[in-house]
C-alpha cells in the first residue's frame, strides 16, 4: 500500500524523523493561507501523487509570497501531471502540501527496503541526493552505500556513522545524522513498511538535517497490525482494476501489453509472463487466483481481465494442484457465457483432473484453444493477439 508524502512525513515525525513545516492544502485559497500561517519568505508549493520525478514534470514550484503560492495551487490544482512513473496518461492533481523553504547546502539520499538476494534489510545511502536513483543505482552503482541489517540485532550505532561518514556529513554532524537514520530505520520496522525512502535527505545552511521528501510503503499482510492505515488508502492513485481485483482477493496488477493472463500461483504466473515475452508477446497483467480458487473467484477474475479494452486475447495457464483444473475450466467457461466473450481464449491445464477439465472446455461451445506446453500455449495467444489488429 502506498501513501502520499505528507501522510508519510506526518508518520515519520512521529517516530523522531524531521521533517519539515508543512501544511496540507486542497483549494487555493488554503494554499494561500498555509502559505502566510508558515511565515516564511519561501514555501514550496507540491503536488501530492503517488509518483516520483514530480519536480520534472512542473509539480514542485516555488513561491515567494502567499499570493504567489495561490497563483500556484491554481495552475496544480486539477492539472494531470505526468512523470517518468505515471505513463503518458499521468495523474490528476488534487492535494497540495504547502511547505517552508528551506536554506538547502547539500542533498543526500537515504532509503531502507529488502535485500531479496540476502533476505535481509538493506539500509542505502548516497551522496547523490535529489536525483533519480534508479538511473545512479544502474549506471554508477558505486555511488550507493549499503549496510545489510542482521535481524537479531537491527540496525546499530555504528552503521548508521559508517554511512554518515561515507555521505561525507561533517564530523560534528555525524551524531545527528546517526540519530537520523536510527530513528528512520525504527520508523520502518515499527510501521511494517516495505521501502521507506527520503530524496533528499537534506543538510542545511544552519546544519540542520531534515527529511525533506517521504515515500512509506506498507506491506499488505501486515495491515492487520495498522487498522489506523487503511483511512490512509487514496484510491484516486490505484488503478480501478486492481481496486475490483482487491475486493475479491485477487492478486492483480495491470500491465502495458495485450495478452491478459490468468494463472494460479505467483511463481506460474511470474513464468507465463517470461514465455509470452519470449514469444513476441507484451503481458497486459499478472494476475494469481491462488491456490485455493473458487469456481466463482475464477469467474471474477475473468471478468476482470476482460475489463482491460487493451486486451487482444487471453492465456489461462493452470496447475491443478489443490485447485482442481475442472473447477477453473467451469468458472472460465461461465464467465466466457456471461459476459458474451469476443477475443481469443487459449488454456492450457495440467494436474489434478486436468481430462475433466479439458472435456469441460471443449463441451462447453465455447471457442477455447486448447495447448499443451507453456511454449506451445504462449505461441498460440501471441498468434491469436496478433490476428486481432
Amino acid at each position: 500500500m502506498k501513501i502520499h508524502e505528507y501522510q508519510g512525513k506526518e508518520l515519520l515525525e512521529q517516530y523522531g524523523v524531521p521533517v519539515p513545516n508543512s501544511i496540507v492544502a486542497k483549494t487555493p485559497e488554503e494554499a494561500e493561507q498555509a502559505a502566510k500561517d508558515l511565515g516564511t519568505d519561501l514555501t514550496v508549493v507540491k503536488a501530492q501523487i503517488h509518483a516520483g520525478g514530480r519536480g520534472k514534470g512542473g509539480g514542485v514550484k516555488l513561491a515567494k509570497s502567499p499570493a504567489e503560492a495561490r497563483k500556484i495551487a491554481e495552475e496544480m490544482l486539477g492539472m494531470r501531471l505526468v512523470t517518468h512513473q505515471t505513463g503518458a496518461e499521468g495523474r490528476e492533481v488534487k492535494t497540495l502540501l504547502i511547505e517552508e523553504g528551506l536554506p538547502i547546502d547539500k542533498e543526500f539520499y537515504l532509503g531502507i527496503t529488502l535485500d531479496r538476494v540476502s533476505g535481509r534489510n538493506v539500509f542505502m545511502a548516497s551522496a547523490a541526493g535529489g536525483m533519480d536513483i534508479e538511473k545512479i543505482a544502474a549506471e554508477t552503482p558505486e555511488l550507493i552505500l549499503k549496510e545489510t541489517i542482521d535481524p537479531a540485532v537491527g540496525f546499530r550505532p555504528f552503521q548508521a556513522r559508517k554511512l554518515a561518514f561515507g555521505l561525507g556529513i561533517p564530523s560534528e554532524l555525524i551524531n545527528q545524522a546517526a540519530k537520523f537514520m536510527l530513528s528512520l530505520y525504527n520508523a520502518f520496522e515499527k510501521m511494517d513498511a516495505t521501502i521507506v525512502e527520503i530524496n533528499p535527505f537534506l543538510l542545511t545552511k544552519d546544519n540542520r538535517l531534515i527529511a525533506l521528501d517521504a515515500k512509506v510503503n506498507f506491506d499488505d499482510n501486515a495491515m492487520f497490525r495498522h487498522k489506523n492505515y487503511a483511512e490512509l488508502r487514496d484510491l484516486n492513485e490505484e488503478e480501478p482494476l486492481e481496486i475490483e481485483a482487491s475486493k475479491s482477493d485477487l492478486s492483480y496488477i495491470k500491465l502495458d501489453g495485450d495478452i491478459g493472463c490468468m494463472v494460479n500461483g505467483a511463481g506460474l504466473a511470474m513464468a507465463t509472463m517470461d514465455i509470452i515475452k519470449l514469444a513476441g508477446g507484451e503481458p497486459a497483467n499478472f494476475l494469481d487466483v491462488g491456490g485455493g480458487a473458487s469456481q466463482e473467484r475464477v469467474e471474477d477474475a475473468f471478468r476482470i481481465l476482460l475489463a482491460d479494452q487493451n486486451v487482444k486475447a487471453v492465456l489461462i495457464n493452470i496447475f491443478g494442484g489443490i485447485v482442481r483444473c475442472d473447477m477453473v475450466a467451469r468458472g472460465v467457461v461461465e464467465a466466457a457465457k456471461n459476459l458474451g466473450v469476443g477475443i481469443p481464449i487459449v488454456a492450457r491445464l495440467a494436474g489434478t483432473n486436468v481430462e475433466e477439465g479439458k472435456k469441460v472446455l471443449h463441451d462447453s461451445g465455447v471457442n477455447i484453444i486448447s495447448a499443451d506446453g507453456m511454449r506451445g500455449a504462449a505461441e498460440k495467444v501471441v498468434s491469436a493477439a496478433n490476428a486481432t489488429y
